[in-house]
């Protein structure tokens, strides 16, 4: 039933036919139902007629749930996945340009070298750095930027992507030419 959970964070990964206003359809749908999307990436996958669109929406599991059918009804849409329950790996990517004057300079390369950013312009006055990372590291990472006073920032949204199963596939069981297990053979041997 509507509004049982609270609401909560997802991140909805859709495989979509790389066509013109496909986004534009998705965007319309989720605006439509009164929904904001927090961020959106829109990238092709290896396949240069798929694209990869990333939504990050707030809602309980019925907003959810009627999102998802509402997505996969799209002509356009081959695939929606919520991965909120799922195991995943997320980043975002931001440009960040902070004011570096000379006596600052040092500890700003410090906070950039701790946070693995690197600094892809510089001026006299100004390093740019980018950043990739969890939503946590980001936003500490700006935190950390911020009396030195950030100038401008730019964020690609979030992307992600469900971590691979680790387990490792069954070897095939070796059998020697009369028929006996080798794996239990050779164990047997060893002990």
């Amino acid at each position: 039933m509507k509004g049982q959970t609270p609401s909560q964070r997802h991140i909805l990964t859709l495989l979509v036919e790389n066509r013109i206003g496909v986004l534009a359809k998705i965007a319309g749908l989720i605006a439509a139902k009164g929904y904001n999307m927090d961020s959106v990436s829109v990238g092709e996958t290896m396949d240069n007629s798929v694209s990869r669109v990333t939504l990050v929406v707030h809602g309980d599991d019925w907003v959810m749930e009627q999102m998802v059918k509402q997505l996969n009804r799209v002509v356009d849409v081959i695939k929606v996945v919520d991965l909120t329950e799922e195991d995943f790996i997320e980043r975002e990517m931001i440009l960040v340009r902070v004011n570096a004057d000379s006596p600052d300079r040092a500890e700003i390369l410090r906070i950039a070298d701790i946070f693995r950013a690197k600094v892809v312009d510089l001026t006299h006055r100004t390093y740019t750095l980018e950043v990739t990372g969890a939503e946590d590291k980001i936003q500490a990472l700006l935190e950390l930027l911020r009396p030195f006073g950030i100038k401008e920032l730019v964020r690609t949204g979030r992307i992600a992507i469900g971590r691979a199963n680790k387990s490792l596939p069954r070897k095939p069981e070796r059998v020697a030419e009369n028929g006996e297990d080798v794996e239990k053979k050779s164990s047997a041997v060893v002990k």
